[in-house]
């Protein structure tokens, strides 16, 4: 067995379990400019079929589920895998309660483990970037979708959160130099997705969601600079980030809130028939 990359044992850190992506989550929930959003915005573009299998490969904590359970057709078969089982453990918590019949799964999107012409759609949302070898995914992702089926990727543009991208290189450089050796977010991204969908899919269709933060509250913006790995280095009261705090509460408290740029949106491509 391969020893493992730094960005594969960083990204097995990074979502064990759901807190790092809840503190990041949190925040675009709390201080988002759009009020319709950004899970029912994306379920909206799921034209499928009444009876369908739906898989949903890095599902992290079922977001995208519990908040349009009741919009979910009764005839929908849906799979939530990811690579990690914490993820699995928190997607299960999550819809315990529902009533309804999910199939969970550890998955590595790199070898799914269904037959040809499986599915009617796939679902990818914001994962992508994390695979270390796209293409063979997107392979992967072609071959169990049924002829005509669909699948729908979400990522993020290259100006994504930039101002929050500034505030970790001022005030944590060294720790943000390590993040940007290890994270692979720019690999796959509105800017160049479609390019990487094409082959094996044809046509690529992409659409955005028009959305930034207002962030009022300093607290949620520390956390969520503090969710990246490397932060976890920091205790909370060394010396860069109780600056880093002060700066915020600062700003916050001199311009009632910090503008944080978003750019992100989904590709939509099926598999020709």
């Amino acid at each position: 067995m391969s020893k493992p990359s730094d960005q594969e044992i960083f990204l097995t850190k990074q979502y064990q379990n759901a807190t790092n992506l809840n503190a990041r989550g949190n925040l675009h929930a709390w201080f988002r400019t759009n009020p319709y959003g950004w899970f029912r915005w994306v379920f909206d573009h799921f034209d499928l079929p009444v009876q369908s299998r739906v898989l949903e490969l890095g599902c992290g904590p079922a977001g995208l589920w519990r908040e349009n359970l009741y919009r979910i057709p009764a005839g929908w078969k849906i799979v939530l895998s990811d690579f990690s089982p914490g993820m699995i453990q928190a997607a299960k918590q999550n819809l315990i309660d529902t009533g309804q019949g999910f199939e969970f799964k550890v998955v590595d999107a790199q070898s799914i483990p269904y037959k040809n012409e499986n599915f009617e759609a796939v679902i990818a949302n914001h994962m992508l970037y994390h695979v270390p070898d796209r293409e063979k995914s997107i392979t992967e992702i072609y071959r169990v979708l049924k002829p005509g089926g669909k699948f729908f990727a979400a990522t993020n543009g290259q100006g994504h959160i930039k101002e929050i991208n500034d505030l970790r290189s001022q005030w944590v450089p060294k720790l943000a130099a390590e993040d940007r050796n290890k994270m692979t977010s720019d690999e796959f991204t509105l800017e160049n997705g479609a390019v990487q969908i094409k082959p094996p899919f044809h046509r690529v269709q992409v659409d955005v969601y028009e959305d930034a933060l207002e962030v009022t509250e300093a607290e949620p913006l520390l956390a969520y600079i503090l969710s990246v790995d490397s932060c976890e280095k920091l205790e909370t009261n060394t010396r860069e980030v109780k600056a880093l705090k002060a700066f915020l509460e600062k700003e916050v408290a001199e311009k009632g809130s910090i503008h944080i740029t978003k750019s992100t949106g989904i590709f939509i491509s099926s598999k020709s028939i």
